[in-house]
């Protein structure tokens, strides 16, 4: 089995958590945190998600904290995902250019600002479960974790 490991981004901007709201065919409507694979050119998990946010939203990023990880197990893979908070700067969706937006059956990858508090969190399908978990329990704890 294969090992892949991603960096992701509790993205604040202002009270808001944005996320990329899925629309993949086959599968229900989920929300996800912007952020992926670590790549061997990577020089470290934050350039990783420094560049999966230029590519997915065109973003910028203040600097970053690391306040969660979790496993993942599928069939085809065992993905280990750092999860890191930290605050939007700039965001320019025209310059998107990640390879997920090469191939239609990848689906939409639609951007959403949610209020970052369990309660607005808690009414979406955020994908994976364990990140669900963690904002119920520490949404509100985010926006003083970073400057």
């Amino acid at each position: 089995m294969r090992v892949r490991r991603g960096a992701r981004a509790l993205l604040l901007d202002g009270g808001s958590l944005v996320l990329l709201r899925r629309t993949v065919p086959g599968r229900p409507l989920y929300w996800t945190t912007p952020g992926g694979k670590i790549e061997p050119t990577d020089a470290s998990p934050e350039a990783a998600l420094r560049r999966e946010l230029d590519e997915e939203l065109g973003a910028t990023a203040g600097p970053v904290r690391q306040v969660f990880a979790c496993a993942e197990q599928s069939p085809e893979a065992h993905r280990l995902n750092t999860f890191y908070v930290c605050r939007l700067v700039a965001m320019d969706l025209s310059r998107r250019h990640g390879p997920e937006f090469d191939d239609p059956a990848n689906g939409r990858y639609d951007v959403d600002r949610v209020p970052c508090a369990p309660a607005a969190l808690g009414r979406l399908r955020l994908v994976p479960e364990m990140l669900a978990a963690y904002l119920r329990d520490h949404a509100a704890d985010l926006p003083d974790l970073v400057p």
